[in-house]
């Protein structure tokens, strides 16, 4: 099969609101590292392992697709039931991409903090944390922005012929 016919395949969409629920969880708990981060020394393990809990949720997210993840499991099983069904649904690509870019700020972040690199959690947090919010309150997912760039950026590259 070549490429154009893989790129224009259907694909099966998602409700876009799971999406913004997932990322408003995503925002709580990173509100929570910065939150915890930010007090004494002798809390900042806690901080680690509430984000090793966000990394672990953009793992799924990244490896298994947007809809795999538990904030996905709860958005079906507490939300979605109480909710019209949706009126036109997502290409699950972009978000899915966008759980990579969480999973890579959030995971050097992890990593960067558990070997004492100061303000590495912070940072981390702090990025992934607007990128939530934006998402959550807006609906403006970056992750997603960035994966249509870089696809028409793709697309502009490719040899004529």
């Amino acid at each position: 099969m070549s490429q154009s016919s893989q790129e224009t395949r259907p694909v099966a969409g998602i409700d876009p609101r799971g999406p913004r629920v997932g990322a408003a969880l995503t925002a709580v708990l990173l509100a929570v590292v910065l939150v915890v981060q930010g007090l004494a020394t002798d809390r900042r393990p806690v901080a680690l392992i509430v984000l090793a809990v966000v990394v672990a949720g953009f793992a799924l997210g990244a490896a298994g697709g947007v809809g795999r993840t538990w904030q996905s499991a709860v958005y079906r099983s507490l939300v979605a039931p109480r909710l019209s069904p949706p009126r036109e649904l997502e290409d699950p690509r972009p978000p899915t991409f966008a759980q990579l870019v969480g999973l890579v700020i959030t995971a050097a972040g992890l990593l960067l903090g558990v070997v004492g690199v100061p303000y590495a959690v912070l940072v981390a947090a702090a990025l992934a944390f607007v990128a939530a919010f934006l998402n959550a309150a807006f609906g403006l997912c970056l992750g997603c922005e960035l994966y249509t760039v870089l696809v028409r950026l793709r697309g502009r590259t490719r040899p004529a012929g």
